[in-house]
C-alpha cells in the first residue's frame, strides 16, 4: 500500500507543480467568462447614436413622419395636424430640429433633408460631404413611388454594416406597411393587436418553479465540461504511459511495484489533479452566481441559474468518475501497445468519436429524457456520463436507473482495468513496434 500512495503522490505533484496546470487553472474560469459573460456584458453597452438624413420624396414629405417615428421606435402621431406641424418645422430648420427627436437611449438620431426646390442630386452631393466629414453616417432616399414597392436608397460609408443596414430596411418596410393599411382605412393598432403574440409561463411541474430557458444552457455547459475535461485527462494519461515506455522507466518501476498497482496509481493520480482543478474552477462559478449574475442584472442582463438540488452535485462526481476512469484506462490500454505518442493519437481516435457520439446524443435527450433512447444511451457506459447527467439536470429520472447506469458503469471499469492490467505489463516492456491484435488477445489470455 506505501508503494501504491507513492505512486498516487507522485502522479499528482509532478502535475499539480507544472507551470501549465497552474496557469490553466487561473485561466479556465477567466477564458470561460471571457466566451460567456464578456459577450453579454458587451451586447448591454449602448453605442452612440447613427446619425441618419432622410430625403422624402413623396408627396408632402407625408412618409418622413412615419419613417423616423418608425427607425427610433417610437409610436408614430399620424394624426393630420401632427404630420402638418412635423412639415412645417423641418422647411422651416432644415432639419435641424428633428435631430434630438430621437427616445432616450435609441440607437439612432433622425434629421430631415428637404428639396427645397433643389434637384436630388444636390441634395445627395451635399449629405455625401457631411457623411466624409464625419457629421453624419448615411442618408435614406423614400422613393416618390415608395408605396407601390419603390427602391429605397440607403447611402453610408460603412455600408458593410449589416446588422444597422437591415434595422433600417425592416423598419422602413414597418413605416410603409403601417401607410399602406392607413390608406386602405385599415387601423395598425388593429393589425398590432391580431398578431400579438401569446404570452406562455413555463413551469416545472416537480419544483413547481418558474423556468426562464437558462436550464438548457447549464446541462449543454455541464455536458460540454465534462467531454472536454475526459479528453484532456485522457491525453495526460496516454502520454504519461507512452512517456515512461519510450524512456524504459516502467523496467525500474516493475521491479519495485506491481503493474496493476502502478497503472491503478497513475489513473488516481492523475484523477486526483482533474479533481482540484475542478475544485478551483467550481469555487470560481459559485463566486460568479453570488456576485456575478447581481452585476449583469444591475445592467439590465436579466440572467439565472436553474435550481439545482445539491444531490446532483454528488451525481455529478460519480458520473464525473466514471467517465474519466472508462476512458482513462482504455487511454493506459492504448498508451501500452503503441511505441510512440504519435502512433497513440492516432489509434485513440476511435475512443474519442466515442465520446463525440455521447455528447451529440445530449441533444435528444435534453428533448425527450424519458424515451427509451434517452434510457438506453444513459446505460451504455462509454455514453453515460454525458447522457444519465444530462437526464438528471432536465428531468431527474426514477432512482433505480442512476444506480443501475452506475453499476453497469463501473462494472465496465472493473472489467477494463482487469483486461488493461493483462495487458500493461507486457505491452510496457515491448519495444520497437506497436503490437498487433493477435498479441493483445494472446496476453489476455496468459494467466
Amino acid at each position: 500500500m506505501t508503494k501504491f500512495l507513492a505512486v498516487v503522490k507522485r502522479e499528482y505533484l509532478t502535475r499539480v507543480r507544472t507551470k501549465m496546470f497552474i496557469i490553466f487553472t487561473v485561466l479556465g474560469p477567466v477564458m470561460i467568462a471571457l466566451f460567456t459573460v464578456v459577450p453579454a456584458y458587451i451586447a448591454s453597452i449602448k453605442p452612440s447614436a447613427t446619425r441618419i438624413a432622410i430625403i422624402d420624396q413623396t408627396e408632402g414629405g407625408k412618409m418622413y413622419e412615419r419613417v423616423r417615428q418608425s427607425i427610433l421606435g417610437k409610436k408614430p402621431d399620424t394624426s393630420e395636424g401632427a404630420n402638418q406641424n412635423a412639415n412645417s418645422n423641418t422647411e422651416q430648420s432644415g432639419g435641424e430640429a428633428d435631430a434630438q427627436l430621437d427616445n432616450k437611449g435609441s440607437s439612432f438620431k433622425i434629421e430631415a433633408a428637404p428639396l427645397n426646390g433643389r434637384s436630388l442630386k444636390e441634395v445627395s452631393n451635399e449629405l455625401n460631404g457631411r457623411v466624409n466629414k464625419d457629421e453624419l453616417e448615411g442618408y435614406i432616399i423614400l422613393p416618390p413611388d415608395i408605396l407601390q414597392n419603390g427602391e429605397v436608397q440607403y447611402s453610408a460609408r460603412n455600408v458593410g454594416d449589416d446588422f444597422t443596414r437591415e434595422q433600417i430596411r425592416g423598419r422602413i418596410s414597418s413605416a410603409v406597411r403601417d401607410q399602406r393599411m392607413d390608406d386602405e382605412n385599415i387601423s395598425p393598432d388593429l393589425i398590432a393587436r391580431i398578431n400579438t403574440p401569446v404570452p406562455m409561463r413555463a413551469t416545472n411541474t416537480e419544483s413547481g418553479k418558474q423556468e426562464s430557458g437558462g436550464g438548457f444552457f447549464f446541462v449543454f455547459i455541464v455536458g460540454f465540461l465534462i467531454y472536454i475535461m475526459i479528453i484532456m485527462y485522457g491525453q495526460v494519461i496516454l502520454g504519461a504511459v507512452v512517456e515512461e515506455k519510450e524512456t524504459r522507466i516502467a523496467e525500474m518501476l516493475f521491479s519495485s511495484v506491481s503493474s496493476f498497482k502502478l497503472m491503478l496509481g497513475k489513473l488516481i493520480g492523475v484523477s486526483l489533479v482533474a479533481l482540484t482543478q475542478f475544485g478551483v474552477w467550481a469555487l470560481a462559478f459559485g463566486a460568479f452566481s453570488l456576485y456575478g449574475v447581481g452585476l449583469l442584472s444591475a445592467r439590465g442582463l436579466n440572467i439565472s441559474l436553474p435550481p439545482v438540488p445539491p444531490i446532483f452535485f454528488l451525481y455529478f462526481f460519480l458520473f464525473f468518475m466514471l467517465g474519466y476512469f472508462i476512458y482513462a484506462t482504455v487511454y493506459a490500454l492504448v498508451g501500452s501497445v503503441v511505441t510512440t505518442t504519435q502512433e497513440g493519437g492516432q489509434l485513440a481516435m476511435p475512443i474519442l468519436f466515442m465520446l463525440i457520439i455521447g455528447f451529440y446524443f445530449a441533444f435528444p435527450v435534453i428533448r425527450s429524457p424519458n424515451s427509451s433512447l434517452a434510457f438506453w444511451v444513459s446505460m451504455f457506459p462509454f455514453f453515460s456520463p454525458i447522457t444519465m447527467i444530462v437526464r438528471i439536470v432536465t428531468q431527474t429520472p426514477p432512482l433505480w436507473q442512476i444506480l443501475l447506469s452506475l453499476g453497469i458503469g463501473y462494472a465496465t471499469v472493473l472489467l477494463l482495468m482487469w483486461l488493461t492490467a493483462r495487458i500493461y505489463r507486457i505491452g510496457m516492456l515491448m519495444y520497437g513496434k506497436r503490437a498487433t491484435v493477435p498479441e493483445v488477445l494472446r496476453w489476455i489470455r496468459q494467466t
